[in-house]
């Protein structure tokens, strides 16, 4: 029998599959080819794993040599694979043991000198593999502290195939080579981003904390200069920490995006890309590997888009599927990418063009026409999934030079989120939802925790003269159920509702 079968892992978005790879000799003219749906970067793996095996001692028999990765109906993409390839096809000509790679999962590329190359993804793809009831996982050493984030799986790290070979019974000698590392990031010194630091903008800060506690989304417009990029930046800061599967998940994507991941962050991340960026850019895809995009690295944190209406409109109502499901599917001819993006989305969007219109004391040079447009870039629908829509303006030179700290710091504003959300929490503790802002509409309106009609009765006004939709009325509920639980109460009344109208759409009950 001259056919010897491992595994390795393809991905689609964030889902793991397994793949066997298998290679066959047979006696006909000698060829080297993988079959299997494999892209271009894969096929190219042929020359790889020659020269691979060739300068770590190990020579391939000269005969056809067919690799073949199943199931074939499945597009594979990238040198991942390359790996999985090399052992199978010197399993078959008998250098190394077969049964020593039928129940290991390989996965890393491979450079012409033998070394093994760090791959992106690599912690999706041992989630993969222990979902999958595997045991031992060979990985990369560049990708070794990612790996062995995945619990109850045996993770062993190789700098070069002669050492993989080793493992697995080869007789040869192991060269000392210098491990290829994934490229590291410029370290950026950060500041200490705290809720203090802001002067005045008490109604703002007031709106932060009700968009952390409830999970809600968040418009500030107004001037530059009204510290509308300082606000949204302090938003991570009293959000509660992510948990280890949250954790998880958001390193999981940053691994899918080709960043270093040595360690679970529990800050919820924070993803502010610029007005310039493309759909793709917001929403992922690529031509033939789906990476993800600014939404989906915002998963379990915020998303910041500053100069809101300078972004396309294409790529602004790009975010309301997502808003509403909290996954984003990237489709491709052959395969369906689907990717986690459930976010806090935070918009930041100036009065005008020029930015000064409606400013005390400063001139607004736009035209009446080029004013409406700027306001309307924003459409009607996604600013209907927007919870809280608040005006801000600049803060006077008083208050800005009086001095001493702010009355409320991030701590402080930490602690009243995490009583808010226990409190919601316990009210749906025997439901899918732990958050105000993810529950139905329904639940609010029809179910059990339905309120008095004397409590909903501005709300319900403002629904009949058509200032709300439904969608609307549903998230001024929320809000008003958030607000309730920052006072610590048992149900919202006419006061909640009131201010959750205003905070919706700057009406009074």
């Amino acid at each position: 029998m001259s056919t010897a079968r491992t595994w390795a892992v393809a991905l689609t978005g964030v889902d793991g599959h397994l793949i066997e790879v298998e290679a066959d000799l047979s006696n006909q003219t000698p060829e080297f080819k993988i079959i299997g749906l494999p892209d271009k970067s894969l096929g190219e793996a042929v020359q790889r794993v020659h020269n691979a095996c060739k300068n770590a001692g190990l020579d391939l028999p000269r005969r056809r040599l067919t690799v073949n990765l199943s199931p074939a109906s499945l597009p594979k993409h990238g040198a991942g694979f390359d790996l999985g390839i090399a052992v199978s096809t010197l399993a078959a000509g008998g250098s190394i043991e077969r049964r020593a790679i039928a129940h290991t999962v390989h996965i890393g590329e491979l450079g012409l000198d033998g070394r093994i190359r760090p791959v992106p993804g690599v912690l999706p793809a041992v989630f993969a593999a222990a979902r999958a009831g595997f045991e031992r996982v060979i990985v990369p050493r560049g990708n070794e502290a990612e790996a062995r984030l995945v619990p109850g799986v045996e993770v062993r790290a190789a700098a070069s195939l002669a050492e993989v070979a080793v493992w697995h019974g080869a007789d040869i000698e192991v060269p000392d080579v210098e491990t290829v590392d994934v490229p590291e990031r410029a370290a950026v010194a950060g500041e200490a981003l705290d809720l203090a630091d802001v002067v005045g903008q008490e109604d703002a800060v007031e709106a932060l904390i009700v968009a952390a506690a409830g999970g809600h989304h968040l418009l500030l417009s107004g001037p530059p200069g009204a510290g509308k990029t300082m606000l949204a930046r302090r938003l991570p800061g009293i959000l509660p920490p992510l948990s280890e599967q949250e954790s998880l998940e958001v390193a999981s994507i940053r691994s899918l995006s080709g960043e270093p991941v040595t360690s679970l962050d529990s800050l919820p991340p924070l993803e502010a890309p610029h007005h310039s960026a493309s759909v793709a850019a917001l929403v992922g895809g690529g031509s033939r590997v789906a990476r993800p995009g600014a939404i989906a690295r915002a998963h379990c944190g915020v998303l910041f888009l500053d100069e809101a209406a300078e972004f396309s409109r294409v790529a602004l109502d790009a975010l309301r599927q997502p808003l509403e499901s909290g996954v984003i599917e990237v489709h491709r001819a052959g395969f369906t990418a689907r990717f986690p993006a459930r976010f806090q989305l935070l918009l930041a969007m100036n009065p005008c063009p020029c930015g000064n219109y409606g400013v005390r004391g400063a001139e607004c040079v736009c035209p009446p026409a080029a004013i409406r447009r700027y306001s309307t870039r924003l459409s009607g629908p996604l600013r209907d999934r927007v919870d809280i829509d608040l005006p801000v303006t600049r803060v006077s030179a008083s208050r800005a030079t009086a001095g001493g700290r702010a009355e409320v710091t991030s701590a402080q504003a930490l602690a009243r989120v995490d009583a808010a959300r226990e409190r919601a929490a316990h009210r749906w503790r025997s439901t899918p939802w732990r958050r105000n802002a993810d529950v139905p509409g329904t639940w609010l309106r029809q179910g059990a925790l339905r309120l008095p009609p004397t409590a909903r009765t501005p709300l319900d006004r403002a629904l009949e003269r058509g200032a709300l939709t439904l969608r609307g009325y549903d998230r001024v509920l929320r809000l008003a159920w958030t607000m309730a639980d920052l006072a610590e109460i048992e149900r919202p009344g006419i006061d909640e509702i009131g201010r959750a109208l205003h905070l919706k759409r700057g009406m009074d009950p």
